[in-house]
């Protein structure tokens, strides 16, 4: 394990921005990331909430489940892709589409140190609604026994950027033909509450937080 992550180019260079704020922007915007591990010998993947730690990638699993179970000492990797726009070219061999995606390769480890825990948890929370820590009751004995917690010690990232419009050949510009970009938009909607919630409860700071992170 190194001391210090490595921020890797991926093979396509001129989709490359590969410093460490891409990879950290990419990770922070993104909800869930899908986690790769090896089980009885044939790769798996598992989505799973996640935040960014010091040097790792905090992950959240039920404490039964089978990567939480793994995890200690096993080569982990996460990805996590937004998707910006299908790009609609003049030929099929030139659609693509415009995305930010960051890999994250590392060692797992059980997080059982009670900070820990109690940091990642909350950081995990706060990753998906900024503010609901503040907003909610404290975690009881018998959740936290049921809740596992996954470090990813990060050892390597690299990220992969396309945007822009579709790369035509110069001859199929004549052609009348629409090319362009369908934007893709990912956006939270306002909270629906459920038949437990007070009548003309307001909605919490923490969704509208949220919500203004995808504000179009």
């Amino acid at each position: 394990m190194t001391d210090q992550p490595r921020f890797n180019r991926a093979r396509n260079g001129k989709r490359a921005l590969y410093d460490e704020a891409t990879v950290h922007a990419i990770l922070d915007a993104g909800l869930v990331g899908h986690v790769g591990f090896v089980a009885e010998g044939r790769p798996m993947v598992m989505p799973m909430a996640y935040a960014r730690g010091p040097g790792c990638i905090w992950l959240h699993g039920a404490s039964k489940a089978r990567i939480v179970k793994l995890a200690e000492g096993a080569a982990l990797t996460m990805t996590v892709t937004l998707l910006d726009g299908i790009v609609a070219a003049r030929s099929g061999f030139h659609h693509s589409v415009n995305y930010r995606s960051a890999v994250v390769h590392g060692t797992g480890r059980a997080v059982t140190d009670t900070d820990e825990l109690d940091t990642a948890l909350q950081a995990i929370t706060e990753h998906l609604l900024p503010g609901r820590s503040a907003e909610i009751r404290p975690m009881t004995a018998q959740e936290r026994k049921a809740t596992g917690v996954i470090a990813l010690a990060v050892e390597a990232a690299c990220a992969k950027v396309r945007s822009g419009p579709p790369a035509d050949d110069a001859g199929d510009h004549a052609l009348c033909l629409w090319g362009g970009v369908v934007p893709v938009v990912t956006a939270l909607g306002r909270g629906v509450a459920d038949a437990h919630t007070p009548e003309g409860l307001a909605e919490p700071p923490s969704i509208s937080r949220a919500r203004a992170r995808f504000a179009l």
